[in-house]
């Protein structure tokens, strides 16, 4: 046995590694020696569950393709044998399928061969900061997701389980139900938490710029570039990277993320070099990505990659336990913002909560709350005070107005939400609001001028 053998066996093994070939195992054994970390070694699927019986590791890196089975038993082994344990795999260059299979069986990441040091040191760091399941049943951010229905229940477990893996996840839901707030969760409780969470919303990015903003530029590489700049995923190095309205993408970037995210690495416009970037991507859409996917919008390799573990954030009328334990949750929030008592609702007001349809989902909720505390006199809201739409109201319940109104100002009050709703996705810029649309910038002043909504928050952004 080698002299640095006996280094690694005299200080305890951390980390295990199951690979036959021994120029591999012998290379990755080096460079975590190098770390610190103290190494085992398995060449095939019987030995590695021999040694997780027998010992406690901090992470596995296996193979695919070993002699007597498959990486992916180990990694089943692992879910059901050693929860606790991150267990990455390592794929032949290019395997996708492997490596997307892996990560929905329950693997922290991957890697490719031929192993790049720059991933493996990331990797091995994300790996043993994860934080154990008792420390994760402990945190209080696993909770901020208000509800006790099935689907809240179910939607925060699978965020726990989230939390621990670097898989990439797809949120999908209804404008307003929470999506980022989900990714966030994730992000916050699982390694990354003290690094970036960098938020992008894809519909409000010029397609001409959206190279240099996800890839960033060097000097001079085109017209305007008077300084080196960082793009989305060397913000995000060693975070997470949300890539909010995925679904309004262009192919022409669809194929350069695919790139990115396959490889792990980037290349800045003007840069002959492409540089390692350690990001977790989660993205999310309000848009049935399968549906734009057989209307050839979207890539189906892209979406076989987004789509590794899908999170559907419910909307609020499908859990209606919810509605007023979490109205009593954001009239305490708004109240301690401005250091007032919290108001109550009054029984008819409950029951127009209870009765109303929500289209714009807890925020909407938000909206309807904040405006009723601002309009409220006393310190019961009542039904008057909600001001919530006849048209999204059931039959017989008193929610206030006329539900006979005219199919004019109906159209109207949908058209202005639907505008309101683009314009507060795009951060006020008008022209990226008028794509998301599907209008012209010219349709969209006139449709504004038309209902009213000149003072509406935004800019050209010509």
């Amino acid at each position: 046995m080698s002299e640095a053998n006996d280094r690694r066996r005299m200080r305890g093994a951390d980390v295990l590694i199951v690979d036959d070939e021994e120029d591999i195992r012998e290379l990755i054994e080096l460079s975590l020696v190098r770390f610190g970390l103290g190494v085992e070694a398995a060449g095939s699927v019987g030995e590695a569950k021999e040694k997780l019986r027998d010992r406690q590791f901090r992470l596995c890196l296996t193979d695919m393709r070993l002699p007597d089975g498959e990486g992916l038993e180990i990694v089943r082994y692992i879910a059901a044998h050693c929860r606790d344990l991150p267990v990455a795999v390592i794929t032949a260059h290019g395997s996708t399928d492997n490596a997307v299979a892996a990560l929905k069986a329950g693997a922290f990441d991957y890697l490719s061969k031929p192993v790049a040091l720059d991933q493996l040191r990331a990797l091995v760091r994300s790996a043993l900061e994860m934080p154990s399941r008792q420390a994760e049943d402990a945190n209080p951010v696993a909770t901020q997701l208000t509800g006790e229905s099935a689907s809240m229940r179910q939607v925060r477990s699978l965020i726990e389980r989230l939390s621990r893996s670097l898989a990439p996840v797809y949120i999908s839901g209804e404008s307003g139900s929470g999506k980022e707030r989900a990714a966030r969760l994730i992000h916050a409780c699982g390694a990354r938490s003290g690094r970036p969470f960098v938020g992008v919303n894809c519909g409000a990015i010029p397609e001409n710029l959206m190279e240099s903003e996800f890839f960033g530029s060097r000097k001079g590489a085109f017209t305007g570039a008077d300084s080196d700049r960082e793009g989305f995923f060397h913000a995000a190095h060693g975070g997470t990277l949300f890539l909010d309205e995925v679904a309004d993408l262009p192919l022409a970037m669809q194929v350069k993320l695919l790139r990115a995210i396959q490889e792990k690495r980037v290349r800045r416009l003007g840069d002959t070099q492409e540089q390692a970037v350690d990001v977790r991507i989660i993205c999310a859409t309000h848009q049935n990505l399968r549906e734009r996917v057989e209307q050839g919008r979207f890539r189906q390799d892209l979406f076989y990659r987004l789509n590794v573990i899908e999170l559907r954030m419910p909307p609020l009328r499908e859990r209606q336990d919810d509605i007023l334990p979490l109205a009593g949750t954001i009239m305490q929030r708004l109240a301690q913002e401005a250091g007032v008592r919290p108001p109550r609702l009054s029984p008819p007001a409950e029951r127009a909560l209870l009765a109303y349809a929500f289209p714009g989902n807890v925020r909407e909720l938000e909206n309807i709350l904040e405006r009723a505390m601002a309009l409220s006199i006393g310190e019961e809201i009542e039904v008057d005070d909600l001001y919530l739409d006849p048209a999204d109201c059931d039959a017989g319940e008193g929610a206030g107005g006329d539900a006979g109104a005219p199919l004019q100002d109906y159209l109207d009050r949908v058209e202005r939400q639907a505008i309101h709703d683009a314009l507060g996705k795009t951060s006020g810029n008008r022209t990226a609001a008028a794509r998301v649309l599907g209008v012209t910038f010219r349709s969209l002043r006139y449709r504004m001028e038309r209902l009213g909504m000149k003072g509406e928050r935004g800019s050209e952004g010509e």
